[in-house]
């Protein structure tokens, strides 16, 4: 309690007053609206080059004719002038062993 000057009179101080409650609820707070997701392709299986139906990795597969080009290669004595035919050679088997399902993959 305080006196007050003008009237020499204690008088109450004023507090505030809650605010009457209303027939309405108020609405609560909500969160910002949610952004949609950024969309990402798939996750793809890896698949082979040349060969349908043989999902194997594609750097798996290189290595693979590399090395059966290196050994056909071999076989013929390393003369020179044949890589293409060497590895067009180890593809196709490569390929064909991966449709078998006589290779890792």
């Amino acid at each position: 309690m305080a006196t007050t000057p003008q009237t020499g009179t204690t008088a109450k101080k004023k507090t505030a007053k809650a605010a009457p409650a209303s027939t309405t609820t108020a609405k609560p707070k909500t969160a910002p609206a949610k952004q949609p997701p950024t969309r990402t392709a798939p996750a793809r299986k890896p698949r082979s080059n040349g060969a349908k139906g043989s999902p194997v990795d594609p750097d798996q597969r290189r290595y693979y004719i590399e090395v059966a080009a290196y050994y056909i290669a071999e076989r013929r004595g390393f003369m020179g002038g044949h890589e293409a035919e060497d590895w067009a050679a180890a593809e196709g088997e490569i390929d064909r062993l991966l449709l078998e399902g006589k290779l890792n993959r």
